[in-house]
């Protein structure tokens, strides 16, 4: 291995050369499992499961090695393994870089990521292709730490390729059904929108500083603008890049694809949404924080006001939502919004810390899901299920704590990342976006009450003919860790020996927050808008008179009510307005264009042809005396054409 040193200051030691090591585990066991899974069994979970662990203990290790370091020795390190392209002045190396981002988004990768396939192996046990699932999430894994790792911009699009694909087979993976397969093709051409905005990015970044390389764009270029990229040219790039995390990161207007992305099992749903392929968007912008700088503000405005919009459309739309895993699916919209909505104020630690925390919840709820539908075979309306906390205590009560987290309640985790957020809006003076903000956290505790009420207190009510049965102890062992991170997640943040926060201020900068009595009051308004919104759900759900309240509450607004259910109609409007006319130009080419112009060109080019070989036919008499005639015929027309040229 080559560990070269890189321009901008960058230290190299050993942390980098356990990154190669970190991905290529989860790497060689997808392609062992892709082989060989059929024949491993159910050996095939433990050999997924325990690569992904692997690469977990390697990020812990490069952790404590990188803080073994002093400060003033610098903490990123780069491997060098090959060059990959070299044509011209364009040089493509593959490099990974360790760094404070890096090591945190690797540690939530692997650790969360190793839990979910612990959840695997029991929620997908009778499933009869489970040597390629557990294939297709290790591969998923391999692709989401190479976009992590990633040292240059090319290598993160090969990792945000990858990762798009792994969606496409994962949330297709029961293919057999249509639903299923339709959303992964939905997944995957709404994601290509996103992708060719962040080609568009590369291209006109390289056209403009001459590298791809993360580091050097930063170090050099970018840094004081350089003389090399204008405010506006940065403005657009920057905008070109984020264009590919709406669509990565389920943004306005690209966000479509996710709901219909609960086809998939349920731990993909845990791994793609909660803390792999979403968060790539918001890992890129804070990755390129030194670009979306240098745009002087404009780009960071649209990527605050893209994150509030989002957040409050999607958190308005989960509010009406009666399948549990699409109320979390609108709430993972809504919280990737809020990490936009941080970045966009320049808070863009405070944005990674609600990426840390949303993982633990987020995952922890979306399993707490596939383990309610696992005891109710398959049943997803929260209508037709109640009282599941007396009958499935340890799904239930770890539900309770990602539900008190992601809905703000102080001491679990989502409070301090929530409060950041909200207090850095503040700091940064925009107070509009604060505002949207606290209203989006009101909906989220609402929505969030209004399903666990619904489908884990009050009487016990299952489908009928159903025997429910808590988690099993595989999926059980993924539940009770992440619901204790859920709990103390946020304590990951607080002053002490290691606060996320300055832990990232190398990479990211330091993210300015009111202190003294401006800290507590906002933190008082969230907590305070947060049990507002659970006190409302518990007025609606949870008292004799709920239902009666419900009623006059729909009663104000049905236009809205009746809008929210259907989405906004928003799937509609695509349809009608962008799929069906584009289906209707392509028949039109296919079966007109095509056939009257393409077809009719070559066709016609080949009757002319032989229409003329039918004519020229009778030249070709066979006998030996016409052709000497006509081999006369021409030398007498050659020479009367000497002779009058040389007459002249």
């Amino acid at each position: 291995m080559d560990l070269a040193a890189h321009q901008g200051g960058v230290i190299f030691d050993h942390p980098a050369v356990l990154a190669p090591f970190i991905v290529g585990i989860p790497l060689l066991s997808a392609l062992l499992l892709l082989l060989f899974g059929k024949r491993l069994g159910k050996a095939a979970g433990l050999i997924g499961s325990g690569a992904v662990g692997l690469a977990f203990v390697g990020s812990i290790v490069a952790l404590i090695d990188m803080l073994s370091f002093p400060p003033e020795q610098g903490r990123g390190y780069v491997s060098n393994l090959f060059t990959w392209i070299e044509v011209g002045r364009f040089s493509i190396g593959v490099d990974l870089l360790v760094d404070q981002l890096s090591i945190v988004m690797l540690l939530v990768v692997t650790g969360v990521g190793a839990l979910i396939h612990v959840y695997s192996i029991g929620y997908m046990r009778d499933d009869p292709l489970y040597g390629r699932f557990f294939a297709y999430l290790n591969l998923f894994v391999a692709f989401m730490l190479v976009l992590v790792l990633a040292e240059n911009l090319l290598l993160m699009f090969v990792g945000w390729e990858g990762v798009g694909l792994c969606s496409y087979l994962l949330i297709g993976f029961w293919f057999e059904r249509r639903s299923a397969a339709n959303a992964a093709k939905k997944a995957f051409i709404v994601n290509r929108i996103g992708d060719f905005s962040f080609l568009l990015g590369m291209m006109l970044l390289f056209a403009t500083v001459g590298t791809l390389s993360i580091g050097g764009m930063i170090s050099h270029e970018l840094a004081g603008f350089g003389g090399e990229i204008s405010s506006g040219l940065a403005t657009i790039a920057a905008l070109l890049l984020f264009g590919g995390a709406v669509g990565k990161s389920a943004q306005i207007p690209l966000y479509v694809w996710l709901p219909d992305a609960m086809e998939g099992p349920t731990p993909v749903s845990a791994l793609i949404h909660a803390a792999t392929m979403v968060t790539a968007g918001v890992y890129m912008v804070a990755r390129m924080s030194p670009l979306f700088e240098a745009s002087g503000g404009a780009a960071l405005m649209v990527v605050g006001i893209i994150g509030a919009a989002t957040a409050l459309w999607a958190a308005v739309m989960a509010c009406f939502e009666y399948d549990i895993k699409k109320v979390l699916a609108y709430s993972t919209i809504s919280q990737l919004g809020y990490m936009f909505l941080a970045l966009g104020v320049g808070a863009y630690s405070v944005g990674i810390f609600h990426l840390v925390t949303h993982a633990f919840f987020k995952a922890l709820m979306f399993l707490g899901a596939g383990a309610v539908m696992h005891a109710l075979l398959g049943e997803t309306d929260m209508r037709r299920m109640s009282g599941l906390r007396k009958v499935m205590p340890v799904t239930g009560t770890t539900f309770l704590l990602g539900w008190l987290a992601i809905s703000g309640i102080i001491p679990f985790s989502g409070f301090f990342s929530k409060d950041a957020i909200l207090a850095s809006a503040w700091a940064d003076h925009n107070y509009a976006l604060w505002g949207v903000g606290v209203v989006t956290a009101l909906l989220t505790a609402f929505y969030m009450s209004r399903m666990y009420f619904r489908v884990f207190e009050g009487p016990v009510r299952v489908p009928e003919g159903v025997h429910v049965h808590d988690a099993p102890r595989t999926m059980a062992a993924a539940l009770i860790p992440l619901g204790i991170l859920s709990v103390v997640g946020g304590l990951l943040n607080l002053p002490g020996v290691l606060t996320l926060e300055h832990f990232l201020e190398p990479v990211v900068g330091e993210a300015h927050v009111p202190e003294g009595l401006t800290a507590w009051i906002l933190g008082g308004i969230a907590l305070v808008v947060a049990a507002s919104g659970i006190l409302l759900a518990r007025s609606l759900y949870m008292t004799r008179a709920a239902s009666v309240r419900r009623r006059k509450a729909q009663a104000k607004a049905p236009a809205l009510v009746n809008a929210a259910r259907h989405k906004f109609y928003v799937d509609e409007i695509y349809g009608r307005g962008l799929v069906l006319p584009g289906k209707s130009f392509s028949a039109y080419l296919a079966d007109v264009f095509d056939v009257r112009y393409i077809d009719g060109a070559i066709m016609g080019t080949g009757r002319v042809i032989a229409r003329a070989g039918e004519n020229l036919r009778g030249l070709q008499t066979g006998y030996v005396r016409n052709y000497a005639a006509l081999i006369l015929f021409g030398v007498v027309v050659l020479l009367a054409l000497l002779l009058v040229r040389v007459g002249f």
